[in-house]
């Protein structure tokens, strides 16, 4: 994707995380709206509306210009797949023809015998490879359930740790969601923050549920629901959602139209709502964007942009410890599942392993991203995964700081990322769309389809695995309001 795009998709994400604007007006109107009390009173109504309206056509314009580039960038995509499928197969197949081929290059005519045996041979090889192909199948990616009732953006999309019959979604429209993963239904809508939800997490043995919004609060509140009995059946899915995809990085994509959900949300019959929570948490003089549960769930840590983070007693809401040395924003905050320990990750390229199992508190700095380091989450019992806007993903020995043990480079920026504990494989998403698949030690494995008809039309801002789960073991959610349950079947290296 165009650097100016990555630029654009980046503005939109930290804007959106602090005033929680609504998407479906265009982010013109959340650009507007920053500065109306500014103007108000200094320019005359019809002429603010005038700039509004020009605001509008400008975005629009931007819009036009970025998915002809998406467009473009996949066309060229498949075309160098392609390239490289052909430049394969003229290698093998005769030797001894090729050099003799390069041998003749300056003569001014080949026989005809001489280019049929040629083209023979190519297609020779290039048929072996399909062959091949097939005997050593890809991952299959299929879509089996979709999550729909968010008007906003979705943050982040994560799975109950008690419970793995659960979801939890945090949005850009001011709510959080609980949903049953074998159904599709929306089972609570939590409403108790003023701004968007920028996390949820799930407490690990009990019924609760931890938010962070940019009001600069977290809120700790019940998730008590009821889960439907259903058969569980991988076939039963919304209709045109569930389509099986077998590919690696070479899947080629329909339409880049994005479906529209509105006259699904307006016959989405109305689910539990609850607007007070069980604990507030303040203390934070910015935005929170980012909360998690201690491993025994007796306190909570957050992460904010006033460039701290805060370690709460769950029970009393008492702050226990302000954590401080990040020079720029916060981004992300994940707590250790077994292990007192904390990684935060900072806009001022780095990240901290905190680490409470000594009483003084030792903190360890890993600096190996050269941009804002957008997540970082354990792997295991000793190793961290860190992605950043420098388009980077690297797995590091939390023993040994210097340098990672594995990198992978990516062409977009990194989003919230996760780690299957059961496959070591790590699924990262991207801004411009993208869903790839890599192995601990950063060996690629696949790409998730993206299109109208399955995956994400505009960036994607979380990914969640459910290991061993029957019917969908990865969850997506992105800027395009879509929340997916993939059904990925992993072919472990291992």
């Amino acid at each position: 994707m165009p650097t100016d795009s990555v630029g654009k998709s980046m503005k939109v994400k930290a804007g959106a995380r602090g005033a929680g604007t609504r998407q479906d007006d265009g982010n013109s109107q959340a650009i507007m709206s920053r500065y109306d009390s500014d103007i108000d009173g200094l320019l005359p109504p019809g002429v603010r509306g005038r700039l509004n309206d020009l605001f509008r056509e400008i975005e629009r314009e931007f819009e036009n210009l970025y998915a002809e580039n998406l467009a473009l960038q996949d066309r060229v995509e498949g075309l160098t797949e392609r390239l490289e499928v052909c430049s394969v197969g003229e290698k093998p197949a005769s030797e001894n023809q090729d050099t003799t081929d390069h041998l003749e290059v300056n003569k001014p005519k080949r026989s005809a015998s001489q280019i049929s045996q040629k083209i023979k041979s190519t297609y020779k090889v290039s048929t072996s490879k399909i062959v091949s192909s097939f005997r050593n199948p890809s991952p299959i990616y299929a879509v089996a359930r979709d999550y729909r009732g968010h008007r906003d953006g979705v943050w982040e999309v994560t799975v109950a740790r008690s419970d793995q019959q659960l979801i939890g979604t945090a949005s850009a429209d001011h709510t959080a969601r609980v949903w049953c993963i074998h159904s599709g239904m929306c089972l609570l809508q939590y409403q108790g923050h003023q701004g968007s939800v920028n996390s949820i997490r799930f407490h690990p043995a009990q019924e609760l549920v931890l938010t962070a919004s940019g009001d600069q609060t977290a809120h700790i509140w019940g998730a008590h629901v009821n889960i439907p009995s259903i058969e569980v059946n991988i076939g039963v899915n919304i209709p045109s959602i569930e389509r099986s995809h077998s590919s690696g990085e070479d899947d080629l994509d329909g339409s880049e139209k994005e479906d529209s959900v509105d006259d699904f949300l307006e016959s989405t019959p109305e689910e539990s709502s609850l607007r007070t929570p069980s604990m507030e948490l303040t203390g934070h003089n910015g935005v929170v964007v980012s909360a998690d549960w201690m491993a025994d769930g007796g306190q909570v840590i957050t992460a904010s942009w006033d460039r701290t983070a805060i370690l709460y007693d769950a029970e009393s809401g008492e702050q226990i410890n302000t954590l401080t040395g990040h020079d720029q924003e916060l981004t992300e905050v994940r707590a250790h599942p077994t292990q007192r320990m904390v990684v935060t990750s900072s806009k001022d390229t780095t990240f901290r392993l905190w680490d409470f199992r000594d009483p003084n508190m030792l903190v360890n700095v890993f600096q190996g991203h050269t941009q804002p380091v957008t997540s970082a989450v354990f792997a295991g019992s000793d190793k961290v995964v860190s992605g950043s806007d420098d388009r980077t993903i690297k797995v590091w020995d939390i023993k040994n700081m210097r340098s990672p043990i594995s990198a992978i480079r990516s062409d977009s920026s990194v989003n919230r990322l996760s780690v299957s504990q059961a496959h070591n494989t790590i699924a990262i998403p991207h801004d411009n769309r993208h869903i790839r698949l890599y192995d601990i030690h950063g060996n690629r494995i696949g790409r998730l389809p993206r299109s109208n008809r399955q995956g994400h039309t505009k960036m994607v801002t979380a990914v969640a695995w459910a290991d061993d789960h029957p019917i969908c073991n990865l969850f997506t959610c992105g800027f395009d309001r879509q929340v997916f349950g993939w059904n990925i079947n992993i072919h472990n290296k291992e």
